[in-house]
């Protein structure tokens, strides 16, 4: 059995190996996303969709990101991304469902997500952003609690443009990329002048 310094050290490393991911939630976001909970990998990095970093190159591609692929491939500078432009620059919100990262949707618990629904619509109220769009049809459903829908554009929730676009992975490129162009156009069309410094970083709670 191993002493207690070295069992302590081995507890730390491992409390390091999953730092939580930061959510960026503002007042008048142009979009925010919903998503439903982490990868391993993305949490440990402290950003989401940072396992397969296919959501950022769309986010780039359809021009709601100013970046440069090589910078979003590696890890480091993709944190500094996240944590310093993507809300301060691109005015873009993300948070989850629920926290627990999982390697599949399938070790998900019954029920797990109710907090986290709880959240996204308070701060879907609170906040107002101008479009919500849910990521897959996971996030969507079971913020719904519901089986049935169909992508694009679904029914508002109070003056907030509500959009469910394709997972990011698994399929083409080049729909998600006319998605998220779509949404783009959307969240422009208002003539509100936005103010997005007034920043809530929602943390998960550690256990």
């Amino acid at each position: 059995m191993g002493s207690l310094p070295n069992i302590q050290r081995n507890l730390s490393a491992r409390a390091r190996t999953y730092d939580m991911i930061a959510y960026k939630i503002s007042k008048n976001a142009r979009i925010l996303f919903v998503g439903i909970n982490p990868h391993p990998g993305s949490y440990r990095r402290g950003v989401p969709f940072s396992n397969n970093k296919m959501f950022w190159y769309l986010l780039t591609r359809a021009g709601l990101l100013d970046e440069v692929e090589s910078d979003l491939k590696r890890d480091e500078s993709l944190k500094h991304i996240y944590d310093n432009k993507f809300l301060p620059k691109y005015a873009l919100n993300l948070v989850n469902l629920i926290d627990r990262p999982t390697i599949d949707v399938t070790e998900l618990e019954k029920g797990e997500a109710q907090a986290g629904i709880k959240r996204a619509l308070r701060i879907i109220r609170t906040h107002k952003p101008k479009v919500v769009c849910f990521i897959g049809k996971i996030a969507f459903n079971t913020f719904y609690s519901s089986r049935k829908c169909d992508w694009g554009w679904q029914e508002n929730i109070e003056n907030a443009r509500v959009y469910l676009m394709h997972f990011p992975i698994r399929g083409p490129a080049s729909i998600r990329v006319k998605e998220l162009s779509e949404i783009k156009r959307a969240s422009l069309e208002s003539s509100t002048v936005m103010r997005c410094d007034q920043v809530d970083i929602i943390p998960r709670r550690k256990k």
